[in-house]
């Protein structure tokens, strides 16, 4: 028989599977799952516990989750602990968050390109490899750019 804190468990491993597939910590999606199965402010020290990673990596992970807006500090009155709930959207989160490391990386690639057609000035090959690479940078350069455009209209739609 499945007992409750099995299926806290799996819970807290899909949202760590979900944040490792789009690139992140999954203890940041960890963190998320227990804030919501917990479904009320929770210490530092709880969710080290239950996630079964330290305090200080668990804060650390806690101002990204701050920056995206998915998680919320709280003060309880009468006590020095710090706590933290669930706050904004999660869909919303998520989106945010996809955005967030696709652009970084679209930013990357492009950088990347520009240098590799730097280097390939430099490059004493014959007319045919070059004219052949700078086609291939210049379509995938294209294909990033468009990705791009679509990285924005994402990040400025308001969803249901």
């Amino acid at each position: 028989m499945t007992t409750s804190k099995e299926i806290e468990e799996r819970i807290y491993s899909t949202f760590s599977e979900v944040a490792s597939s789009i690139g992140y910590s999954p203890l940041h999606g960890k963190i998320i799952g227990v804030l919501l199965v917990k479904s009320e402010p929770t210490s530092l020290q709880d969710l080290a516990k239950e996630t079964g990673y330290s305090a200080s990596m668990i804060s650390l992970s806690i101002d990204f989750l701050e920056v995206l807006g998915v998680v919320k500090k709280v003060k309880k009155t009468g006590d020095r602990k710090l706590y933290l709930s669930l706050h904004g959207d999660l869909l919303e989160a998520l989106k945010t968050a996809i955005v967030l490391r696709t652009s970084k990386s679209i930013k990357t690639s492009l950088t990347g390109f520009e240098e590799a057609k730097k280097d390939l000035k430099d490059i004493s090959s014959t007319g045919k490899d070059k004219e052949r690479i700078v086609n291939t940078i210049d379509v995938l350069e294209k294909e990033i750019k468009r990705l791009d455009k679509y990285m924005n209209i994402l990040s400025k739609i308001r969803l249901p």
